[in-house]
């Protein structure tokens, strides 16, 4: 059973580091200039942008496959 479980989270992972570089590239957002830090709430927005964009790359890679 908890071998199921882990097998399932590791193909989460890999799916989701899969989708990492187009899941940055649809939430468009800018970098950080150096020796500058993003506040607490632009971390929120940035983090809510992130999963908005990964929902649109898995959507997207899933009308592709079918």
């Amino acid at each position: 059973m908890s071998a199921d479980i882990s097998d399932r989270q590791q193909q989460k992972y890999r799916e989701f580091m899969g989708l990492l570089p187009l899941t940055v590239a649809i939430a468009g957002l800018p970098e950080s200039k150096p020796g500058e830090y993003f506040n607490e709430g632009q971390m929120e927005n940035r983090a809510t942008a992130l999963r908005q964009a990964y929902k649109t790359a898995r959507a997207l890679i899933q009308e592709i496959v079918q």
